[in-house]
């Protein structure tokens, strides 16, 4: 039964790291459609991760009501509708409401995440948790790598011809057929094992109250504005520094991704050979000595070392993520999720200032705001060691 629940997981992690990457591809064609500023372009980032900060914990509390697979089926089913949703967004050509549908969307990515993080951790030994996270996050991480080829070709290959961005209905609604297929087979599979039997009394502020869920909460929060702010970013970094178009750029989107997937694929051994802190602390400071060396390069060396720290993002996540769990009391893993998964939020806030630093200093200089962020998980990894 594990081996078919984890199965699942895998299919659902793709689609989650599909569905998000494409954003990255969505930045740059729709700056380019409405002729917005980095930071304007970035609102696209801040809408889909806001979802986190507002949902997160209301679909905690759902998933305690419904359990983990009725939430999964009903996660996938929102991510649908929000798909839906670019149509009219296209018809009247307006910002606001592509905004709109990508709440919508990842408010069901919200859910999907709340229920499978948790999910993925608890059908298996405790002492492998990090590493059976990091293989459900590889496969998102192939979703990462396969979007970009897919928006490169589908979406940023219209730019030239419209200005009205129907480029994005076709695929938005084909993954909204995807999405629903899903969604009834998952209805259809017997994962009743997966839920746990485990009751949890506790309250929402006694959960945070543990020091260490709240420093993972911080994790989560600049992992995912420092990964999300490169990848949003990146096509115009290089365009900046290349001077070549949207469409040439694109595919170094899917190698940054695709370094987080080889990394994750490498992790699943390196987490189980190193203890979860030390393969974190590598990472982190990598990360911050690649982004410094970008800042301060031009060309392919500048390029290089900025789609290196992909590989860098690779355990991360749930490395924080399970660090951050690992001293709860049973039962606390629902809520300890959703509080995790609020942090996710970090995706709309960082990106934005992110923007912001780039439109008053240059987009090589906006940088500065990962580097902090990596120099935290660096610092949260180092804790975690002394433990």
């Amino acid at each position: 039964m594990y081996k078919k629940a984890l199965t699942s997981l895998t299919i659902l992690f793709f689609m989650m790291g599909f569905i998000t990457c494409l954003n990255d591809i969505l930045v740059p064609y729709l700056k380019a459609i409405f002729a917005l500023s980095y930071a304007q372009a970035a609102l696209i980032q801040f809408c889909f991760f806001a979802a986190y900060g507002l949902t997160s914990i209301p679909f905690s509390k759902l998933i305690e009501q419904v359990g983990y697979q009725k939430g999964m089926v009903i996660g996938f089913a929102l991510a649908a509708l929000g798909c839906l949703l670019f149509y009219p967004a296209v018809l009247l050509h307006t910002y606001g409401l592509f905004l709109a549908a990508l709440f919508v969307l990842a408010s069901g990515i919200v859910l999907l995440q709340v229920a499978a993080n948790p999910c993925v951790s608890i059908i298996g030994p405790k002492e492998t948790a990090s590493s059976r996270l990091t293989m459900a996050q590889a496969f998102n991480s192939l979703g990462t790598f396969v979007a970009p080829f897919f928006g490169a070709y589908f979406i940023l290959s219209g730019l030239t011809n419209s200005s009205y961005a129907e480029g994005v209905v076709y695929p938005y609604f084909l993954i909204a057929s995807v999405l629903i297929v899903i969604a009834v087979v998952l209805s259809r599979i017997n994962l009743s094992g997966i839920e746990s039997a485990e009751a949890d009394e506790s309250s929402w502020s006694e959960v945070l109250q543990e020091k260490g869920l709240l420093l993972g909460v911080i994790g989560i929060f600049a992992y995912v504005g420092a990964e999300v702010s490169i990848g949003s970013f990146l096509v115009n970094y290089v365009m900046d520094i290349s001077h070549v178009a949207e469409t040439q750029a694109a595919p170094l989107v899917a190698l940054y991704w695709g370094g987080a997937m080889i990394g994750r694929f490498i992790g699943i051994f390196t987490l189980k050979a190193f203890a979860p802190a030390k393969v974190l602390i590598t990472h982190a400071l990598l990360s911050v000595m690649f982004i410094l060396v970008s800042m301060q390069s031009t060309g392919n060396l500048a390029i290089a070392t900025m789609v290196l720290v992909g590989l860098c993002n690779s355990i991360m996540f749930p490395t924080i993520f399970t660090l951050g769990i690992k001293g709860l009391k049973a039962g606390q893993e629902k809520k300890g999720s959703g509080l995790l998964a609020t942090a996710i939020v970090g995706g709309a806030v960082i990106p934005l200032l992110t923007g912001l630093l780039a439109d008053r200093l240059g987009i090589h200089h906006a940088f500065v705001l990962p580097v902090i962020c990596y120099a935290y998980i660096a610092w949260f990894g180092m804790r975690n060691l002394k433990l």
